[in-house]
């Protein structure tokens, strides 16, 4: 068979110049590289690692662990922190439950939870007493993991929980009374000391703080561990702030370093060792409907809530976290070098 350039005759060479004779090997292709050695190739590799140490599973705890993510001051990551984390502990085998406490209702959103004002919502079962069993709705993409949504309505609830009797208890009750078995329950606090705030302090166990790697993190933070410290005294003295986690760490900044170095000089070991990173794909997720674990499970965000859920997963049966176990990516990627030295 001829080819149509024998057909059409001699085409002027468009680059001038000397070229290697034909050896008669087809030298059309180029052999592909390994998978590894290729962006494409890491990151699909990364993905299979992460999802495939997710499925190992981790310890779980012999009662239900009641977290509360608080911090008054807004754009910290608390909302972020809160679903990435209880999809990170559901995909190690856990049955988690978020509870969405900001009338904003992001942690609905980007758990792909409806949440509109007919929605039956934790709204519901703050002031109208509704049982929590009903307002409870399985995450499509995770499974184990559930959420109790917030509407619009949530926005008035602080002033109509003032006249309510037991009114910074009434969140404590309606978990005490939810019979399905739990490993886990996150609750998203607003940007706010409020009533809700409170309710989520006296119904929890723990206290999770997320604190940005900017100047003015630590402001406000002693207003914060002063209402801790009231709720434990009055209401319930159980609530202790277990962890710390340092969020949109920037290993490339002086700044971050130096704010990651104060607060674990203050804090010791509450701080988690595992730091999570600026990355554009835990901010592109909510967008989608999902947490960072199932819309980029190679990517640096996604790695990093994994070992960061192993680790608080760890901590809670008091087994010390082994920062030379954690992923490959977590290893390997300067933004996250400050969370596992």
């Amino acid at each position: 068979m001829r080819s149509d350039a024998n057909i059409a005759g001699p085409m002027t060479d468009p680059v001038p110049g000397p070229r290697t004779e034909s050896t008669g090997v087809d030298v059309s292709r180029e052999t592909p590289p390994p998978m590894d050695d290729t962006p494409i190739g890491r990151a699909a590799q990364l993905a299979v690692e992460a999802l495939g140490r997710a499925g190992e599973g981790l310890p779980r705890p012999e009662q239900t662990r009641i977290i509360v993510v608080a911090n008054q001051k807004g754009g910290v990551g608390k909302t972020t922190t809160t679903v990435n984390l209880a999809a990170s502990l559901a995909l190690h085998g856990g049955r988690v439950l978020v509870i969405d406490l900001d009338p904003q209702g992001n942690a609905s959103t980007a758990l792909g939870i409806d949440h509109h004002a007919e929605v039956p919502s934790i709204y519901d079962v703050l002031v109208e007493s509704k049982p929590l069993a009903e307002v409870v709705q399985p995450v499509v993409d995770v499974e184990g993991l559930f959420c109790a949504p917030a509407t619009i309505d949530l926005a008035g609830a602080e002033i109509e929980l003032v006249s309510l009797v037991a009114r910074e208890s009434r969140l404590q009750r309606a978990i005490q009374a939810y019979e399905q078995p739990l490993d886990y329950i996150l609750i998203d606090c607003p940007p706010s000391l409020g009533l809700l705030t409170v309710n989520a302090l006296v119904a929890g166990a723990e206290v999770l703080i997320p604190i940005q790697c900017e100047y003015y993190a630590l402001e406000g933070l002693g207003q914060l561990l002063r209402n801790v410290d009231l709720v434990r005294g009055h209401l319930n003295p159980t609530l202790h702030v277990s962890t710390i986690l340092l969020t949109m760490y920037d290993g490339r900044t002086r700044l971050a370093s130096q704010v990651a170095e104060e607060v674990r000089t203050h804090f010791g070991d509450e701080v988690l060792r595992t730091s999570i990173p600026r990355s554009v794909r835990i901010s592109e997720a909510p967008s989608y409907g999902q947490t960072v674990l199932t819309y980029d499970p190679g990517s640096s965000g996604a790695l990093s809530y994994l070992e960061a859920a192993r680790e608080i997963a760890l901590k809670g049966i008091g087994i010390s976290y082994d920062a030379s176990q954690a992923h490959i990516g977590a290893q390997n990627d300067p933004s996250m070098v400050e969370g596992i030295q």
